[in-house]
């Protein structure tokens, strides 16, 4: 498979060099007879200006078709990640959210490989063809690769594979299902340069669609502080009716269940990874009270966080 920096260098318009980049997670992993794939984390600096990128690498091999291979890539920014991963620190220990050094932006980069054997099953029997099913049966005999828009619909697909409470079997079974979501988006989208039509009309607008992304990043960040909507859509200098209907077009979920998503999922890593009490957990992630944040957390997992802690 190729090297991922590829993707990396053109989501930053610029190549990387090998110091530059620190490795926070690195998952490769393979679900038999279908799909293997890898999932990257690095170290945001500040200073980087990134862009979210997606990419179809088709590469076929006329002489050696073992070679043949179809992949998909996606560089994401604005998910935030705990660099302290072995005890507790400082920080966490004085509730200090806002001056934490470990707590880091990050740069996910993901990337999905398929082989011939696996895509030609869907392949229809017409007789008339497009390219798609030109490059899912490999009759396609160029190699070339295509840059890819990420609409809300390949971002929550994305945000499922990053974020999903599966484990083996059923782990093999989603990642499965997700990645021929994200196949079938990146193929309608190669089909022509056909634009996102938006119910919303002022979506329409790039520097609205702007905003509403930077409202997701602004929550990620704010993680341990929740804000209203009133500060949200101030922070964004958007109207607040426009910032929950295009949040919800684009991302495809409303404001407060994806930010409770993104408070679950770090609230797992706090009581699982590093160890802390319920009570401090409930504190970092600013509850008002233990009983709601064990509410939130059940509703969210399907257990309790004691029950976490116990395994």
């Amino acid at each position: 498979m190729n090297q991922q920096t590829d993707i990396l260098n053109i989501a930053h318009n610029q190549p990387f060099m090998l110091n530059e980049l620190s490795v926070l997670q690195d998952i490769t992993r393979s679900v038999p007879g279908s799909v293997h794939y890898s999932i990257k984390r690095y170290r945001k600096d500040p200073q980087w200006n990134m862009e979210d990128t997606g990419m179809l690498v088709y590469n076929y091999e006329k002489n050696n078709l073992a070679d043949n291979y179809l992949e998909l890539k996606f560089c994401v920014t604005g998910n935030v990640y705990c660099y302290e991963k072995q005890s507790e620190c400082d920080f966490c220990k004085m509730n200090a959210s806002k001056t934490c050094v470990e707590k880091v932006n990050s740069i996910d980069v993901l990337s999905f490989s398929f082989k011939p054997s696996y895509l030609t099953q869907f392949v229809g029997g017409t007789k008339q063809r497009n390219i798609s099913d030109e490059v899912l049966s490999f009759t396609h005999t160029t190699s070339f690769s295509k840059l890819l828009p990420l609409c809300g619909k390949t971002r929550m697909a994305i945000e499922g594979l990053l974020n999903h409470n599966y484990s083996d079997t059923l782990e093999n079974i989603f990642i499965n299902a997700q990645t021929q979501i994200l196949l079938l988006y990146s193929l309608d989208c190669m089909l022509g340069d056909k634009e996102e039509v938006f119910t919303c009309k002022f979506l329409a607008n790039e520097a609205d669609r702007e905003k509403i992304t930077k409202a997701r990043e602004v929550l990620i960040q704010h993680i341990g502080e929740p804000l209203t909507i009133k500060e949200l859509s101030r922070k964004v200098a958007i109207n607040e009716c426009y910032l929950k209907k295009g949040f919800k077009e684009m991302f495809g979920t409303t404001i407060f269940d994806f930010y409770q998503s993104q408070r679950m999922e770090h609230a797992k890593y706090l009581l699982y990874e590093k160890g802390l009490s319920v009570t401090e957990v409930s504190m970092l992630l600013g509850y008002s009270s233990i009983s709601h944040f064990s509410t939130a957390f059940k509703k969210h997992t399907g257990i309790k966080p004691c029950e976490l802690l116990l395994r």
